[in-house]
């Protein structure tokens, strides 16, 4: 029996359908697997649903974080700053080309997304350090809800910071600024306006400039994201630079591709960088370009389903427990479905539903009891910092909100396909534990029920 039947609930699934198996039928049928006309296909339609000129498709979200770094010329001796509370790979990633990371706080327990003010306070107290002037800022839209962008593009500007988005949670949502207008996260398009920065000067249908400063987003559509081919990735731009370099080295520095030799648009190739193989295959293009058919509708039912969470989890405030973002979004979540967007309003992903929990033993404590009745829960994430790979290598800073989320939060089931009597279940078995009643006759019941 694998780990996935063996919860009632799990804590993620994917929405797969005739769609995607026509998709990968459509690749076989064409008999060309490696890179080809589907992920072209693949990396025009997003570019053209995110209104960003250039995406470029990967092996996964690790490889667009890796080569996002590696084209903005950060190494040896360089300095990033970047989130305390975000999976590894970022910080893997800046240790990897050599660069260090610089952890910076999240603004709050209700709000885990990077502090603007934790940001200025690493850059205007860093010249009494030894350590370089940091060169770039990694922000995470945690769960897919977006970071405050006016407050880090004013950042970028002021400071010289190149910009990456860790955006693998926010593949759809969508961020507002000062002048009432909104942009999807990825499209790297911003308010600001430099009249002496002419480079890649163009805009959307939503007449934003591109900021004047290095700025690319990177996404994953990994099993458990909201848009999935199990493993791949993208890195977006609107600078013709940035793109040309994260193109040579996804595959080996090389000039041109098997695709292009293949189809007679050249006979051979030069090696001009120290590349990879980061490429992804037709099959997990063709599934990405069905999943991102889908993607406005179950980001849809994912704001639904986490308002419906809210609800249902409110009384536990009373106990103790934070709901992240639910003050701040819960009169948006089902008033702006992308359907009938008013372009004005953040718009968040939902890609995860995070809870509180009044302490750390509490929390174990609840994981303990939600798992026994076959409901998945998971931590997203633990405190990067504390991981033995980065002992001794960390700049001392202030991150005490950082740590004491990750030592409380914890990752409800959400995903498209969870039924509404699904969130009930969650809700009263966590609401059950906390109150010290027992729901899992109940849990049992619907096991029973549901032939599982």
């Amino acid at each position: 029996m694998n780990d996935q039947s063996m919860h009632l609930i799990p804590l993620s699934d994917i929405d797969f359908g005739p769609e995607e198996e026509e998709a990968v039928l459509r690749v076989l049928r064409s008999r060309w697997l490696s890179m080809g006309e589907e992920t072209q296909a693949f990396e025009r339609e997003f570019a053209d649903y995110l209104g960003v000129k250039h995406a470029i498709a990967l092996a996964n979200g690790t490889a667009a974080l890796h080569l996002a770094l590696l084209a903005l010329g950060l190494g040896p001796g360089d300095v990033v700053i970047q989130p305390a509370v975000n999976f590894v790979a970022a910080a893997n990633m800046t240790v990897a080309v050599g660069a260090s990371p610089l952890f910076a706080d999240i603004r709050s327990l209700t709000e885990p997304t990077i502090s603007p003010d934790a940001i200025i306070d690493l850059l205007t107290n860093n010249e009494k350090r030894i350590t370089p002037r940091p060169k770039a800022l990694v922000i995470m839209h945690y769960g897919g809800y977006p970071c405050l962008m006016d407050e880090i593009f004013a950042i970028c500007q002021e400071y010289n910071l190149a910009l990456i988005e860790d955006a693998c949670h926010a593949i759809g949502a969508r961020y507002s600024l000062s002048d009432e207008r909104s942009s999807f996260i990825g499209s790297c398009k911003t308010a600001l306006t430099d009249p002496t920065h002419n480079e890649e000067r163009i805009t959307n249908n939503e007449q934003r400039p591109t900021p004047p400063f290095p700025h690319l987003a990177c996404f994953s559509f990994f099993a458990n994201k909201n848009l999935v081919t199990g493993e791949g990735g993208m890195v977006t731009t609107n600078n013709d630079k940035l793109a040309a370099r994260v193109r040579s080295l996804r595959s080996h520095g090389m000039t041109s591709l098997t695709w292009d030799r293949h189809k007679g648009h050249a006979a051979t190739y030069d090696v001009v960088d120290h590349g990879f193989n980061y490429r992804i295959d037709e099959l997990r293009s063709a599934i990405g370009r069905t999943q991102l058919e889908r993607l406005d509708h179950n980001n849809a039912r994912r704001r639904r389903l986490t308002a419906l969470y809210w609800e249902k989890l409110t009384p536990l405030e009373k106990l103790g427990w934070l709901l992240p973002f639910k003050d701040l979004y819960n009169s948006l979540l089902v008033t702006c479905d992308s359907s009938d967007f008013s372009g004005r309003s953040p718009l968040a992903s939902c890609h995860l539903l995070p809870i509180v929990a009044p302490d750390a033993e509490t929390r174990l404590a609840c994981a303990n009891a939600l798992k026994a009745v076959g409901i998945q829960t998971s931590l997203h994430y633990p405190f990067v910092p504390s991981f033995s790979a980065f002992s001794g290598k960390i700049k001392e800073s202030n991150l005490d909100t950082s740590k004491e989320f990750s030592s409380r939060v914890m990752t409800l089931p959400l995903y498209p396909t969870l039924q509404e009597s699904d969130v009930t279940s969650v809700s009263a078995a966590l609401s059950g534990k906390t109150s010290g009643k027992s729901y899992r006759s109940e849990l049992s019941a619907l096991r029973r029920l549901n032939g599982t």
